[in-house]
Order: C-alpha cells, then sequence, then structure tokens
C-alpha cells in the first residue's frame, strides 16, 4: 500500500491542493476546522497527525498553539510538512507509530481508514492510535462515504452502465475500486466507522457528516460561486450533521472518541 501510495501522490504533490481547487474540497476544509475547533482547546495541545500528508491541518492546528507531529508514508509529503511552522514530520506507517506509549492528547487519523483497504490494517492503525494517545486523550479519525461516487458521478453527468456495478459494490461492500481516479480504498458508512472504532476499544463515538448535501451542487456551480454559496453551504451540514437520514450524504466523516 506504501508502494502505491507514494506512486500516486508523491511524484507532484496533488495532496498540497486537494482541499483548495474544488468547492467539495474546499467546503471540506472548512468543516474539518469547525469540527475540529469545536472539541479542542484554543491551545497547548500536543497532537500527532497520521496521514497527514503535506500538513494541510497540521499548519492551521500549529498555529493555532497546537505542538504537532505529522507523520505520513509520502517522502515529498513529510518533507513540506516539514517547512511548516510549529510542525514537525517524519516518514511513518499509521499501522506502526515510532512513538511511546501515551505521548499525544489527539491523534488525527485523516487517511489511514480508507487508504488501508484491509480490515485487520485498519484495526491495526486504530490500536496504534489509541495507544499512541494518553487517557482522555481523543481519537479523530476521517472516512469517506460510500455514496460519494455515486453522488458525484450522478450530478456531474458521468454516470453511466459502466460503473453501475463499481457504484453497487462500493455501496453494499466499501470495496472501491478507483473508477474515479483515485485510489483503490475503503470507503465507510457512518455506521461502519462507528463500528470500527467500537472494536478498537473505544465505546463513546460520535460521528460527523462533514460537507453536508450540498457539495455536488457547490461542485455543479463551480468554484467562482463559492464565496457566495458557502454559507448556506455550511449552515445546511451543520443542521444535519448527525441527522441519520442524511448523513452519509456528506463525502466524508468525522468520527470523535475519547480513551
Amino acid at each position: 500500500m506504501n508502494d502505491e501510495l507514494i506512486a500516486h501522490y508523491g511524484t507532484d504533490r496533488i495532496e498540497d491542493t486537494r482541499l483548495r481547487r474544488s468547492p467539495h474540497g474546499r467546503l471540506e476544509f472548512v468543516r474539518t476546522q469547525e469540527l475540529l475547533r469545536r472539541r479542542l482547546p484554543a491551545t497547548g495541545l500536543r497532537i500527532l497527525d497520521v496521514g497527514g500528508a503535506t500538513g494541510i491541518h497540521a499548519g492551521w492546528l500549529a498555529a493555532d498553539g497546537h505542538d504537532v507531529l505529522l507523520i505520513d508514508p509520502v517522502p515529498t509529503h513529510v518533507a513540506a510538512a516539514a517547512e511548516i511552522p510549529g510542525v514537525t514530520s517524519q516518514l511513518g506507517d499509521a499501522r506502526s507509530l515510532d512513538v511511546p506509549d501515551r505521548s499525544a492528547d489527539v491523534v488525527l487519523l485523516f487517511g489511514p481508514l480508507y487508504h488501508l483497504t484491509s480490515a485487520a490494517d485498519r484495526a491495526q492503525a486504530l490500536a496504534e492510535a489509541v495507544r499512541a494517545l494518553r487517557p482522555g486523550g481523543l481519537l479523530v479519525a476521517a472516512g469517506i462515504s460510500r455514496y460519494l461516487s455515486l453522488l458525484e458521478m450522478g450530478s456531474n453527468g458521468r454516470l453511466g452502465a459502466e460503473v453501475e456495478q463499481s457504484l453497487q459494490t462500493a455501496i453494499s461492500t466499501g470495496s472501491y475500486d478507483g473508477h474515479v481516479g483515485f485510489l483503490s480504498s475503503h470507503f465507510h458508512t457512518a455506521d461502519s466507522l462507528v463500528a470500527e472504532l467500537h472494536s478498537a476499544g473505544l465505546p463513546e463515538v460520535t460521528v460527523y457528516g462533514v460537507e453536508g448535501p450540498t457539495w455536488p451542487a457547490l461542485d455543479t456551480a463551480g468554484l467562482s460561486s463559492f464565496d457566495e454559496l458557502v454559507d448556506a453551504a455550511v449552515r445546511c451540514a451543520r443542521l444535519v450533521e448527525q441527522d441519520p437520514n442524511v448523513i452519509n450524504m456528506s463525502a466524508h466523516f468525522l468520527a470523535f472518541a475519547q480513551t
């Protein structure tokens, strides 16, 4: 898996712009900031950002006054993150973290749970995150919705008969085959993400839909309309962020659990 990640991400630093180049990416960034800041003190935490890529979140967390260590398997990501003030970065694997036990106040898993397609590998990454957390520490794990491709392709006109079986497989099993240009991945429902955290020994889990149901409409409107539409989109996402009837319409989830 690490070789595949390096091949996908490691040549042109595409992850560096993922949350800026599309309307739904910008909405994801705004809402991720909102949800994290809602749960974190204003400053002073030791945060371990596992799979943190080029530091898109590590940077603002460090600017907020937190001590951030970013760990990622892609060398170009680690090099880019090392340039961010207040961020320390190192090469590593979510399944085997080179950090002491109980050394972090917060562990972020914003990538490993969808890039690791094996359930055993995801369980190992969660076990390592729990090991690294101090008692009472906070785990924040991201998942991609099983309905992302359906909503994206159904909205942009690219949903044809040739991808229907792939979409059905992603929805029913979580196995995503890369049909919209992303790596083969594991996609979650909100309930399956909660279940994986429960299996890791985290009994109290709260999951939020990040973007809400309007993100395909933002993409259709385009970047030129983002500033005009984002406030309503954020308000919409906030209103239904835990609504079981629509939570899976978000492109991403964030699950929060305390040790």
